[in-house]
């Protein structure tokens, strides 16, 4: 008994070594865990309240991309068409991740841009871009090469007089929907400029051109982006197997443009 009982008393003090030392070392845990917390605290600096160019650097960019087949990249084999070119050119520049969203619909006209900017998600997406573009006007003065067949100076005058009117309508709806951003109306090439009627549809398409830079003109950040030149020289270079929209090459080309004129 008296051996059973002297076991039983050395068993009873080991665990209470035991528990002391475990108490100990959580203790120690605690005060090293608290201890060290206290330092990420305090060494950690205020923040500090950034200017607006400061948040230039480190925000993302939002593009919407409004308007007809150009903006969906029609002609384009890899599919981006000058929109996909000119965020890849922008992430590549700036270093930032561009968020783009695009609502270009192939064959669409002024007057059906006019009215897709009454939708509640385009006015949502609108509102917070840093950069609306638009490529709007080919469908309206070509026709699908309807026009071709009536180059009279009085046709011509109604399509452009329209089409100036639904642009006109466009700008205020998007300057509604956002004050600051910056606005890119993209001017039309010339696809004809190498058939029968070239002098004539080069006139025509630089006229149109003129009164749309004129119109943008009268709204704050709006810049209109001449293509005409781009494809002066070589239009057959720069066009897909349609002969009316660009190639990679074209909307390449036009992506540069733009690309050129953004300054963030």
């Amino acid at each position: 008994m008296k051996a059973k009982g002297k076991w039983v008393w050395i068993v009873s003090l080991i665990s209470i070594i035991s528990c002391l030392l475990f108490a100990a070392g959580l203790g120690m845990s605690i005060y090293d865990y608290v201890s060290a917390s206290k330092a990420s605290v305090k060494e950690m600096p205020k923040p500090k309240q950034e200017t607006s160019s400061s948040n230039k650097s480190t925000k993302n960019y939002t593009i919407v991309a409004l308007g007809d087949s150009l903006t969906r990249g029609t002609g384009d084999a890899a599919g981006k068409g000058y929109v996909g070119y000119l965020k890849d050119n922008l992430e590549e520049k700036t270093k930032k991740k561009i968020l783009l969203s695009n609502f270009g619909i192939k064959g669409q006209t002024s007057s059906q841009l006019a009215s897709q900017l009454k939708q509640q998600e385009i006015q949502r997406q609108v509102k917070s871009a840093d950069t609306v573009l638009i490529t709007i006007g080919g469908n309206d003065l070509f026709q699908g090469g309807q026009t071709l067949q009536n180059l009279n100076k009085n046709n011509i005058q109604k399509l452009e007089n329209d089409y100036l009117k639904n642009v006109d309508s466009i700008l205020k709806s998007i300057r509604s929907a956002n004050k600051d951003a910056t606005i890119f109306l993209i001017g039309l090439y010339n696809p004809f400029s190498n058939l029968q009627d070239a002098k004539a549809t080069t006139a025509i398409v630089r006229e149109w051109n003129y009164k749309s830079s004129e119109l943008s003109a009268n709204y704050k950040q709006t810049v209109f982006v001449p293509t005409f030149d781009l494809f002066q020289l070589k239009v057959d270079d720069y066009l897909y197997t349609d002969k009316f929209h660009p190639n990679a090459k074209g909307y390449k080309l036009i992506a540069e443009r733009v690309a050129s004129l953004i300054t963030w």
